[in-house]
């Protein structure tokens, strides 16, 4: 099929995204007070969202670097030009539920390009692991800093996602216990047809993850997401609320955590704002309609000026959506 598929599919998937928005900021602002949001929104100092919005888009622009470096590290034939474009078509892509549709970007790099599917998807599970390994990184920092009882039992929930993501690295490192481990799915009836896919797609990751291209992929992603916290800071100034830079750091990045725990919520929608507001309450004393508004505020700028960026791009790449097929590519990426 032709370029309609990938839009049409995408339609569906932004109107579900917006249903479960509406629903999600309509049931948190009654449970709020709308009034009290309203009110909220109207004494707003609009000029701190300024560098909100240029906080957000630095990220973007790191992130985007990152991808381009990736794909470097694969020796993917394919124009910065292109890598860009097919990296802000992404971010229209977080709506989708789980986030499968990011799959488009592998896709459309081993389509423009000459690596294999598999290898670029590796790339993008270098990007996210990164990514959550960054914003780990932050929650730890801005804990440390916070310190004493307003920390919570935060450090344990931590310590978890920490470990994992700890064990999962010292997996990949070792090479001879990765391949074993592929082997042995190789012998599993139905998941052995992808043993081969998925010895490419590690191999792919160790060359991401080299010590040298992690320190720097994950160095950039630490900065990135700094970014967006600092983002969330100037929300809180914009409110006239008293928040220190490591207070909206950890309730920022918690947040994100758990929006992505929860992916099967159109970009994480609820869960996100839900733990931002719960943060805000228990942490800065805030009221629900303040807590409510500044979630509101911090996503509108981050996760929806994402997705717009996304979908504008993804309107105008014609040519490199010519003949891809999202049902194709659900199909290549689990067969």
């Amino acid at each position: 099929m032709a370029q309609s598929n990938v839009l049409a599919r995408y339609r569906k998937w932004l109107v579900w995204a917006l249903l479960v928005g509406i629903v999600a900021y309509g049931g948190l602002a009654m449970w709020s007070d709308s009034k009290k949001v309203g009110h909220e929104l109207s004494v707003f100092n609009w000029a701190f969202f300024v560098p909100v919005i240029l906080l957000t888009l630095a990220n973007y622009a790191l992130r985007c670097i990152k991808w381009i470096y990736l794909l470097g590290r694969l020796n993917a034939q394919i124009s910065n030009r292109n890598a860009i474009r097919i990296f802000l078509a992404g971010l229209a892509m977080t709506i989708s539920p789980a986030k499968a549709g990011e799959l488009l970007k592998p896709y459309l790099v081993s389509k423009r390009s000459n690596v294999s599917m598999a290898t670029a998807t590796s790339a993008l599970v270098a990007e996210r692991l990164t990514d959550i390994i960054a914003i780990v990184c932050l929650t730890a920092l801005s804990l440390a800093a916070i310190g004493g009882a307003k920390s919570g039992n935060h450090e344990i929930q931590l310590a978890i996602i920490g470990g994992c993501v700890l064990i999962g690295l010292l997996i990949l490192a070792h090479e001879r216990s990765s391949l074993a481990l592929i082997a042995l799915c190789g012998k599993i009836p139905v998941v052995g047809r992808i043993a081969p896919k998925l010895e490419e797609l590690y191999r792919g990751m160790r060359s991401c993850l080299a010590p040298v291209p992690f320190l720097i992929t994950t160095l950039l992603s630490v900065v990135a997401w700094a970014f967006e916290c600092f983002g969330y800071y100037y929300v809180f100034k914009a409110m006239g609320i008293d928040a220190s830079l490591a207070m909206a750091t950890f309730i920022y990045a918690t947040g994100t955590v758990v929006g992505g725990l929860l992916a099967i919520f159109p970009g994480g929608v609820g869960p996100a704002e839900g733990s931002m507001i719960g943060l805000c309450k228990s942490m800065l004393g805030l009221s629900a309609s303040k807590a409510m508004t500044s979630a509101l505020m911090v996503r509108l700028a981050t996760l929806w000026l994402g997705v717009l960026i996304g979908a504008f791009v993804l309107l105008r790449m014609s040519d490199l959506l010519e003949d891809t097929d999202l049902e194709q590519l659900e199909q290549t990426g689990t067969a």
